[in-house]
């Protein structure tokens, strides 16, 4: 019985920890768009986003797409940014995820609300997909 009970806390530690380490590595890929678009690090965008991902949103009442590539050319190197971002939150089950997204832009007196889906591919997290609102 002692043996069963500490194999079901250390595979509840186990778990644990593995759960962090997910949450941490979702994180990382996260604060990469954060802090690439808001200090002008096309790198840290490429290493973020899925190479063929697209932005969705809804322009006049109408679906509209800007296609990733295009989306971090709009980052030029070493040129800041006013974006203020913070995650909201983080689920994920597996190899999916989502992430909720908030980024203060003071100089369009706009708040954006981003909503991510994020997959694991070969051992990292990679943003795949983008859908945007904001409000003011």
């Amino acid at each position: 019985m002692k043996k069963i009970v500490m194999f079901f806390f250390i595979f509840i530690g186990f778990m644990k920890i593995t759960a962090q380490s997910e949450i941490e590595m979702i994180n990382k890929t996260l604060m990469d768009y954060i802090e690439g678009t808001a200090n002008g690090e096309p790198e840290r965008l490429k290493n973020a986003f899925q190479e063929n991902f697209n932005l969705y949103y809804v322009k006049n009442d109408s679906l509209a797409s800007i296609q990733g590539k295009k989306y971090i050319s709009n980052f030029k190197e070493g040129k800041k940014n006013n974006r203020i971002g913070k995650i909201i939150s983080i689920d994920y089950e597996n190899d999916a995820a989502s992430a909720k997204i908030e980024v203060i832009m003071p100089d369009r007196d706009r708040i954006a609300v981003d909503y991510l889906l994020l997959l694991k591919v070969n051992g990292t997290w990679k943003i795949i997909h983008k859908t945007f609102t904001s409000r003011n």
